[in-house]
């Protein structure tokens, strides 16, 4: 018995331990999340106002015109996965994993995939597999997460955007988990290239949302706004990720805490029942040794 309970001291004093980590853990994702939320809050509207000028505009654009919004028969296609670089964050990097290998085999199936990583789990599950490119990127392309900027995803994005217009992809999309809120993220399988401005469900197909002169030209602005709105699509995908992450980790190490503390109520009672059961037995062995005594 007493070796049983030296079992149970030491797996309390391990989860004790673990609790420890889990609830510090959760304390530096919840500092975390609030700056990264804070980012990706702040780039929203700037984003979604770009899509919306960039919408408006392109209606009035033939769908040919500019690199970048050129159709091809989808032979070449470039998916750029997003995931984190740590784990212990639920299962936010595996529906990221599952996503892309989804989308190949029912999507493109027949069709050359090739996947950058931007993410060390997505590089892990991809490396070892024919789809896996770096072909063009920097080696280790998840390393943008060690300093996330806008100069850094726009280095990322302009490979992609003049590989492109080479030829060498028909499509590219990006993978990232879009932040909703710290329990929750959306798994987002977007087309960065070639840039198809959207309708207006409101207006007729074919016609702009309103009578606009062009200042210089409409060379110019095709020139200057489908480029940074392609490295801004981009970087709004990594800010989401960044902030899921965050959010998914601050929110399986809440879990993981409440576990800790269910299982330690768990070891305590088994404990304090085994230790009652020690100490009955003793009395007992004490009781009948004085009987035996007297007789």
């Amino acid at each position: 018995m007493a070796g049983g309970l030296k079992e149970v001291r030491s797996r309390i004093t391990s989860v004790q331990s673990t609790r420890q980590i889990t609830q510090a853990m959760k304390m530096v994702s919840a500092a975390k999340l609030r700056r990264a939320q804070d980012a990706i809050t702040q780039l929203r509207p700037y984003a979604e106002k770009l899509q919306e000028i960039l919408a408006n505009v392109g209606a009035s654009l033939d769908s040919s015109e500019g690199v970048y919004s050129v159709e091809r028969p989808v032979k070449n296609v470039l998916i750029m996965t997003v995931t984190s670089n740590r784990g212990l964050c639920g299962a936010f990097n595996n529906n990221i994993i599952k996503e892309v290998k989804r989308r190949i085999k029912s999507d493109y199936s027949g069709v050359n995939v090739k996947v950058v990583s931007l993410g060390k789990k997505a590089f892990d599950a991809f490396k070892r597999t024919e789809y896996h490119t770096t072909e063009g990127f920097a080696p280790e392309p998840f390393a943008i997460f060690d300093e996330l900027s806008f100069e850094n995803t726009a280095e990322i994005a302009q490979v992609a955007m003049d590989q492109f217009a080479n030829g060498k992809w028909d499509r590219v999309y990006v993978v990232y988990n879009r932040f909703r809120n710290a329990a929750a993220q959306d798994v987002m399988f977007e087309q960065m290239l070639p840039v198809v401005p959207k309708e207006d469900k409101d207006s007729k197909k074919g016609n702009a949302a309103g009578d606009y002169i062009f200042e210089p030209n409409k060379e110019v602005i095709i020139e200057r706004i489908i480029p940074n709105s392609i490295k801004l699509q981009l970087f709004k995908a990594l800010l989401d990720s960044n902030a899921s992450e965050h959010g998914a980790r601050m929110t399986a190490m809440h879990k993981a805490t409440d576990n800790a503390t269910d299982l330690l109520k768990e070891l305590k009672l088994t404990y304090n029942k085994a230790r009652q059961a020690s100490i009955t037995n003793e009395i007992l062995e004490i009781v009948g040794g004085a009987e035996a005594l007297n007789g």
